[in-house]
């Protein structure tokens, strides 16, 4: 299979752009509408550079080191932050990973709504590429995990949270606010004003709650509520994204009002994000950034060194309302025996502290052990791992498909037929 040239279906991203300094303010917003191109791409086909227009009088132009005018850092300003410079070595990113488009991963699109200036682009495909390598890991190597845990499994690697860690200990600071002085080696974002606390406990509020009636007026109608209650683990597969949640979909016709087109980019505009937020950006914007430059090789390998390197106990996400009616079906879908509940040993049994093990078989093969207190409680934990015992299965050499493209022969993984349905 041939590989896709990325130069070619990519250059909005791949190539540098940079932000003419000596422009007017009242030219400000016509050359953020349409940014020129200092550089052109290394293939055939040229790049058309954009000119900057002429003043119409004869004023001065503002000083071009005033960065201040930008919402965010110019790509120039890259080379000269040592910051930057610092962090492209601690993570020993590609050498084909310019400082400019690290640069740019470090910018929010609430700090700079332009996207040719911000990560949005990166973020897109670098949360499906943690989504796809993460999910494809934990499937190969545990087959016959719930789909419940699977996606909690997945949450667990690449989500929100975790990403707001990798971001804290890959020593990156965020800016106070977002700006063109501002060093590039800062993560820039516009930050949510806090919630309706009081002011030094006098009671007085920091935000003015009148406006009740306008949330009241933008509930869900019941059609759009029912969505929400799906619970279903198949629903979560097909309908939501690989954490299991619901995707938002909004449907606005524009044709018959078309205010709402302003209103919708001026909202997009003044949108503020939480720390966690903007932190989760860069971590996948930086994900896609190192798939588009360096490749696909270059790329999970540093998403197996910063996320599928992190410790995960995949046992402890279990939770089995009733473990011995769970085994007795999985026993019976399979073909074994029923299982069946023997004392192994006690002690103390007329004492205060009372310990019980009991073991669970099916036929002559053991399938789990527990202890407790009580000959009850001994038998739960005994039946859960069971339950446990057979879910978490690991083959012994781990294959997932996507190492199917370079040049070994690839071998099917086990496909289970699912978790026990009751």
């Amino acid at each position: 299979m041939k590989g896709l040239r990325l130069l070619r279906w990519s250059g909005s991203v791949l190539s540098p752009r940079t932000r003419p300094c000596c422009f007017l303010h009242k030219y400000q917003y016509q050359y953020r509408a349409q940014p020129f191109n200092l550089f052109r791409l290394q293939s055939s086909a040229a790049v058309p550079t954009r000119t900057i227009p002429e003043p119409e009088d004869d004023t001065l132009p503002p000083d071009p080191t005033d960065y201040t005018l930008l919402p965010s850092p110019p790509p120039s300003r890259a080379h000269s932050s040592a910051r930057l410079s610092a962090l492209h070595a601690r993570l020993v990113l590609p050498p084909r990973l310019p400082l400019e488009t690290l640069a740019r991963c470090l910018i929010d699109p609430s700090a700079d709504v332009n996207p040719n200036f911000n990560n949005a682009s990166l973020s897109i495909l670098g949360h499906d590429l943690l989504g796809y390598y993460t999910s494809e890991a934990i499937l190969c190597r545990y087959p016959r995990l719930p789909t419940e845990v699977t996606l909690a499994a997945v949450y667990a690697y690449c989500g929100s949270k975790t990403l707001a860690a990798i971001t804290r200990e890959w020593g990156v600071e965020v800016a106070a606010a977002p700006g063109g002085e501002v060093d590039p080696g800062f993560l820039q974002c516009a930050r949510q004003e806090a919630g309706n606390a009081s002011v030094n406990g006098t009671g007085t509020q920091l935000k003015d709650l009148s406006n009740l009636s306008e949330e009241v007026s933008t509930r869900p109608n019941p059609e759009q509520q029912m969505r929400g209650w799906r619970q279903g683990a198949s629903s979560k597969t097909v309908y939501d994204d690989y954490f299991g949640d619901e995707i938002k979909r909004t449907e606005t016709d524009y044709s018959e009002r078309p205010e709402l087109r302003q209103e919708d980019a001026q909202r997009k505009a003044e949108r503020r994000v939480t720390l966690e937020q903007a932190s989760t950006g860069f971590v996948r914007a930086l994900m896609g950034a190192v798939y588009l430059h360096a490749g696909k090789k270059a790329c999970y390998n540093f998403f197996k060194a910063h996320v599928l390197s992190r410790h995960l106990d995949v046992s402890r996400l279990f939770e089995f309302r009733q473990p011995t009616r769970d085994l007795s079906k999985l026993c019976a879908r399979e073909g074994f025996e029923s299982p069946v509940a023997r004392m192994l040993s006690e002690t103390g049994r007329k004492s205060r502290h009372p310990v019980f093990v009991v073991g669970v078989f099916a036929g002559k093969d053991k399938l789990g052990e527990g202890s407790g207190g009580s000959l009850d409680e001994a038998r739960i934990r005994a039946a859960v791992g069971a339950l446990k015992g057979w879910y978490l299965y690991s083959p012994l050499e781990v294959r997932v498909p996507s190492e199917a493209t370079e040049g070994k022969p690839w071998e099917p993984v086990l496909v289970d037929g699912g978790e026990v349905v009751v």
